[in-house]
């Protein structure tokens, strides 16, 4: 579907199929904007649809963002609307679980970095000049409470996003005076598909209660239109959490993590896999 009309600001966010990225695309739809959706399932259709019947214009892009040809393609598609991007939800991404040097794909966690990391930079490095050249645009960079501190068990996940926070915190800087803003939406454990896809689902975190997307969703285009650098999103554990990540020593952040990513250590019995853990 490809119906924007060119009477609103106009939106851009990926991910949009299901979860917080659906929810985000919830709440521009909501506060007046048309959107362009991209995600690669086919869950994007019917995500469309009920975004349009918010009463939003939306033009929706399957396409694979871990792929080059994938950002291009996205870009191409805003660029055919022929008209500016005033927002844009920089969050598709994906994650892997497990022992880093003994259990996970290397293939699995090079897609990992294409999506999570190379994609961000690269289609951010396609919207921002012009978001500059007109002197307005906001731009929200989904992070995560994972990328405060290391992240054994999903090492390489944890790393993707305490990039993505360093690069929105980075660039905010660099564009302070051009009129574009930058925030960084750090959300805890959510109740989304990602536990599932990211074979989380024995972990502590995995088992444990998750904050709702839709909230998540709001407070981050809240801070997105506010203007705000970056908003640690969901329950206050999760504030509680980004602020140990501030001042306890990184080795102790990874205990901590590990007794909440290490594989088993959902199990209701207690009889996950020891692997060393404290």
């Amino acid at each position: 579907m490809d119906n924007t009309n060119g009477t609103k600001p106009l939106a851009v966010v990926t991910g949009a199929s299901s979860g917080i990225g659906y929810e985000l695309a919830r709440q521009f739809a909501e506060n007046g904007f048309d959107l362009v959706v991209a995600a690669e399932d086919e869950r994007l259709f019917p995500a469309a649809r009920s975004l349009e019947d918010l009463g939003a214009a939306v033009s929706s892009v399957q396409v694979d963002l871990a792929h080059y040809e994938g950002v291009e393609e996205l870009h191409t598609r805003i660029a055919a609307s022929g008209r500016p991007v005033d927002a844009i939800a920089v969050n598709a991404g994906i994650g892997v679980s497990g022992d880093f040097a003994r259990e996970t794909d290397l293939n699995a966690e090079l897609k990992l970095i294409k999506l999570n990391v190379v994609s961000s930079v690269h289609l951010a490095k396609l919207v921002l000049p012009g978001m500059v050249e007109r002197g307005r645009g906001r731009v929200l960079f989904t992070s995560s409470i994972a990328g405060t501190m290391p992240g054994p068990f999903h090492a390489v996940y944890a790393a993707s996003k305490a990039f993505l926070y360093s690069f929105s915190e980075g660039i905010r800087e660099e564009l302070k005076d051009t009129g574009v803003t930058v925030t960084a939406l750090l959300p805890g454990p959510t109740d989304t598909d990602f536990f599932r896809r990211a074979d989380m689902e024995d972990t502590k975190v995995g088992a444990g209660q998750k904050d709702d997307p839709a909230e998540v969703a709001r407070q981050g285009f809240k801070a997105l239109m506010s203007g705000d650098d970056h908003v640690v999103a969901g329950s206050k554990k999760n504030v509680v959490q980004a602020v140990a990540g501030k001042i306890m020593p990184e080795s102790a952040q990874a205990k901590m993590t590990r007794r909440m990513t290490e594989p088993g250590s959902g199990d209701p019995d207690g009889e996950g896999e020891d692997r060393g853990g404290e």
